[in-house]
């Protein structure tokens, strides 16, 4: 690996802990320049890592004011969540959780539950969401997942603001970690699919609020 693409890869490692932070937020510019100043890194590596980002329809290329945190439609939102739904749940079909890797998943879920507020609990959730799925043997499959999981967390950070549902969301998944601790992967599937299709819900009804 070449040293510009692991300065590129810090580049995006950088974005996604303002992400996990709940610094970058949807409509927030990201200006190259001061990115670079920011980072100690020079532009070219830092544009390539938004380019790719862009790519992923994460980022919006705005002319004379760098990149931008993109806006989603209400279909957009719908249909990233139902493919992200899909995708993690075919990853965790296919995925072996051995003793150690167990341990590390349920102790993200303690975060999640011992979180004390909302963006420490999205942090969590984030870091809970990769582990469960980083361990499917489709490579191709976890890529893409990646890619829209990390353009999802923004809309997360946007529209999860009631922490009772947060603290539900974690009630969600400690059941996915039972039904996984007792091999029983189609429950924790099943689990996880309507895990999904309840942020779809209060997702779209945040949307419609923020409409009206």
């Amino acid at each position: 690996m070449g040293p510009r693409v692991v300065l590129r890869d810090k580049i995006k490692e950088h974005l996604l802990l303002q992400i996990q932070n709940g610094e970058l937020k949807v409509g927030k510019t990201v200006n190259l320049a001061a990115l670079s100043r920011a980072t100690g890194i020079s532009v070219t590596p830092i544009r390539e890592a938004l380019s790719q980002l862009e790519h992923a329809q994460v980022l919006q290329a705005i002319p004379n004011r760098g990149f931008m945190v993109a806006k989603l439609s209400k279909p957009e939102v719908k249909n990233l969540i139902e493919i992200v739904a899909q995708l993690e749940v075919m990853a965790l079909e296919h995925s072996e959780f051995n003793l150690h890797e167990m341990t590390i998943l349920k102790q993200l879920q303690s975060e999640m539950e011992a979180s004390e507020s909302l963006a420490e609990g999205l942090t969590a959730r984030f870091k809970f969401h990769n582990h469960l799925a980083q361990h499917a043997t489709n490579k191709v499959l976890l890529q893409i997942l990646k890619d829209l999981k990390l353009r999802l967390h923004f809309y997360e950070y946007d529209f999860i603001q009631d922490f009772e549902f947060f603290k539900n969301l974690s009630i969600q998944t400690r059941s996915v970690v039972e039904a996984i601790q007792e091999d029983n992967v189609p429950t924790a599937a099943l689990i996880l699919r309507m895990h999904w299709m309840s942020i779809l819900d209060h997702i779209g009804g945040q949307i419609n609020v923020k409409k009206g």
